[in-house]
């Protein structure tokens, strides 16, 4: 007599230990030997080798016993301890899912009821693939992590060998199949079956046919999400991340390997850093002198400035221009200069003749630059000026 489905939950609750046990010891071993299974229930202090069978939960293999698939499957997902497929057992859907779509296109116009059920399957194909890529990512993302956490205290050249072998046999060839440019790949044949059942969805002549398709179509366009997803878990996280273990720990075991024995072999030459800035060594030196100049507390007195006895002077270019132009030709621009300055204020004060150096620039003027001849020698109110000769003429005529 077959047990009621509430039974058998019932049973695995309240047995959950002792079943959890007897799937972590398959998981290891691939079976469930009769020694082990008699010691986890013993145990746990449970007598329920009947109910198991009973259960169909065990099977016989020879004299040992093994979890049936779809209560192992059942503790896979609800512990999230999946066994990572070989790349290989994955690409056997790039077959199945092609047979059966290729069916389907040959089929397209025969018995309807056929054609539901080969889109039905086709659904369930995908849906699988779909799962075993999630199951496989997750697993990867958890040996990765404890592989880079090093849970296991290994050494460093075990780490090398783990994180090759998961590269080399898990992750590289993975991402082949989930390249959607790659021709062969899985993903893009999910491509261009979408494509045709997204054609079929919109103008097939059978009502239930049709919804079959659209029911597929939509479930694609999410799967083709999903794997999105994967990808870039791998590319982008878990393939950077191994890397990095495999490249560091090379690196670390290597020197471990040359500090025990170090004049085995000559010493590798060692890069040298120099570090270049692009300031001056001495800034540091010249910012604190400058600094501690305003660092005492000189006394300072302020005088109020009468304005009555101050007369500020404006330059009126226009009007020295036009004495410019009416003595032109100039022999000597800057002895015109100081000779006008001392006819009007008896002296040359420094600023009034550097604003009358700015008639040189005026249009209308040609210069000419006598460098045969000596310094002049200009003597202001502040300081005593060197300057050259300099010829002005009014449109290149004297």
């Amino acid at each position: 007599m077959k047990a009621e489905p509430k039974t058998i939950i019932n049973f695995l609750s309240n047995h959950f230990e002792t079943v959890k046990d007897l799937f972590e010891t398959q998981t290891k071993e691939g079976f469930v030997r009769k020694e082990f299974l008699n010691e986890i229930l013993k145990e746990n202090d449970s007598d329920i080798f009947n109910q198991l069978i009973e259960y169909k939960f065990l099977k016989k293999l020879g004299d040992d016993y093994e979890i049936r698939g779809v209560y192992f499957k059942f503790f896979e997902f609800i512990l999230n301890e999946f066994k990572p497929l070989l790349p290989e057992t994955i690409e056997k859907y790039e077959q199945s899912i092609g047979s059966l779509f290729k069916k389907i296109r040959e089929g397209i116009a025969k018995d309807r009821n056929i054609l539901v059920q080969r889109i039905n399957e086709l659904y369930n194909e995908v849906r699988e693939f779909s799962d075993s890529v999630e199951k496989n990512t997750l697993r990867l993302v958890t040996e990765t992590r404890e592989l880079k956490s090093n849970v296991d205290k290994i050494d460093y050249k075990e780490k090398v060998r783990k994180a090759s072998f998961w590269i080399d046999y898990y992750i590289t060839p993975l991402n082949s199949i989930l390249d959607v440019t790659h021709p062969q790949s899985i993903t893009n044949r999910l491509f261009e079956i979408s494509q045709y059942v997204n054609v079929r969805r919109l103008n097939f002549d059978d009502e239930n046919t049709r919804i079959q398709f659209e029911k597929l179509y939509n479930f694609l366009v999410q799967t083709n999400d999903d794997l999105m997803r994967q990808s870039k878990i791998l590319t982008n996280e878990l393939l950077p991340l191994i890397e990095r273990i495999r490249t560091e720990s090379l690196i670390l075991t290597g020197w471990i390997e040359f500090l025990k024995q170090p004049y085995k072999a000559p010493i590798p030459k060692v890069f040298k850093v120099f570090r270049e800035v692009p300031y001056s060594n001495d800034m540091y030196w010249n910012a604190k002198e400058y600094f501690e100049q305003f660092e005492g507390n000189d006394e300072v007195i302020l005088e109020d400035v009468q304005l009555e006895d101050f007369e500020k002077w404006i330059f009126n270019k226009e009007l020295y221009h036009n004495k410019l132009i009416q003595s032109l030709p100039v022999n000597s621009f800057f002895e015109w200069a100081g000779k006008t300055l001392k006819g009007e204020y008896k002296s040359i004060e420094t600023d009034k003749f550097f604003s009358l150096t700015t008639l040189l620039f005026e249009e209308g003027i040609n210069l000419e630059l006598d460098s045969k001849s000596d310094r002049q020698l200009i003597k202001t109110s502040q300081m005593n000026l060197r300057v050259p000769k300099i010829k002005i003429t009014k449109h290149g005529i004297s």
